[in-house]
């Protein structure tokens, strides 16, 4: 006799499965959210940038030498004084600035060229090129101090190497490089060239690896030559590279003080003395604190003239 099957148990209720989270919407940031990201920058920029600018345009507004007691408030005097071309501090100032116009209209072409055929060579494949870049790179990471001291023992009439090496090749080798004119100029060029060609290069360089490829293939397609693809393609690609670049180099060569200092000591008779080295002379050597800031500011002022300048003549360029 067969036993009776069990009765069936009843199916457990299944575990309520946990219900899944509604996605977060997300939420908009606060307005002051951004500020807040660029609140360190603006307070950098404000302490070490528009502090000095306000002081140093309040200063020029001022009768002040240091060590006696501040004069009082003199308008516009200094700029005058400047301004007049009479007396000495006056004469000597425009003199730094005819030497700092003459340093800039020859170092700018040649730091603004030569680092682009640097670039230009760099930028082709071939073996080691990537310590070829290095070494062209490497004399802008020495400081002001090191190269004028460098560059004034090799430069040097009596011992130094470089009238050597021109007497062994059978060249004029009693060159006063650091101490006579236009030769001081050649030296403080060269010199210059030698140590910030890398910068612009490697900004060139870098320029010269967003162009597109395609464009070059579509213009040697259609047989332009190397020199055609450069004017063509490559040149207006990297105009606003070049109008950076243009734009540094005049601040940065205006501003030449160091190498005039340390490899000519701004020989011969102060013939290669800069504003910059006039402004210092006045501020730090006499303490005339309200008529240096006054040679700031038009030297200041000045550059933003040339800046304003360089951008009206790439606009034009631009839509030529």
């Amino acid at each position: 006799m067969s036993s009776a099957a069990p009765p069936l148990s009843p199916p457990r209720p299944r575990a309520p499965s946990p219900q899944r989270a509604a996605p977060r919407r997300i939420r908009r940031g606060h307005p002051v959210t951004p500020y807040l990201f660029v609140a360190p920058f603006l307070v950098l920029f404000a302490v070490f940038v528009l502090t000095p600018i306000l002081v140093l345009a309040f200063s020029s507004l001022r009768q002040w030498i240091l060590g006696f007691e501040r004069g009082g408030f003199v308008g516009l005097e200094n700029y005058a004084t400047l301004l007049s071309g009479r007396g000495v501090l006056s004469e000597e100032f425009w003199s730094g600035m005819r030497v700092t116009a003459i340093f800039t209209a020859a170092s700018v072409p040649l730091l603004v060229t030569v680092p682009f055929a640097l670039a230009l060579l760099l930028n082709l494949r071939f073996r080691g090129r990537t310590f070829f870049r290095a070494v062209y790179f490497a004399p802008y990471v020495l400081g002001v101090a090191v190269v004028g001291v460098l560059w004034h023992f090799l430069l040097d009439a009596r011992v130094g190497p470089v009238n050597h090496l021109l007497g062994v090749l059978g060249l004029p080798d009693h060159v006063a490089w650091t101490t006579s004119l236009p030769a001081g100029w050649v030296s403080l060029v060269g010199v210059t060239v030698w140590w910030t060609a890398g910068f612009n290069a490697v900004i060139y360089l870098a320029a010269l690896q967003d162009v597109p490829v395609e464009l070059h293939e579509a213009a040697r397609i259609d047989g332009a030559g190397a020199w055609r693809r450069l004017w063509v393609v490559t040149i207006p690609h990297m105009r606003r590279v070049l109008q950076f670049v243009v734009l540094i180099t005049i601040i940065a060569s205006a501003n030449m003080y160091g190498q005039s200092a340390l490899i000519t000591q701004e020989q011969p008779g102060g013939g290669t003395r800069t504003a910059i080295g006039y402004i210092a002379v006045t501020g730090m050597q006499s303490y005339d604190i309200g008529m240096a800031s006054a040679m700031s500011m038009i030297l200041a002022l000045c550059l933003i003239l040339a800046s304003l300048l360089v951008n009206q003549i790439f606009r034009l360029v631009g839509k030529a």
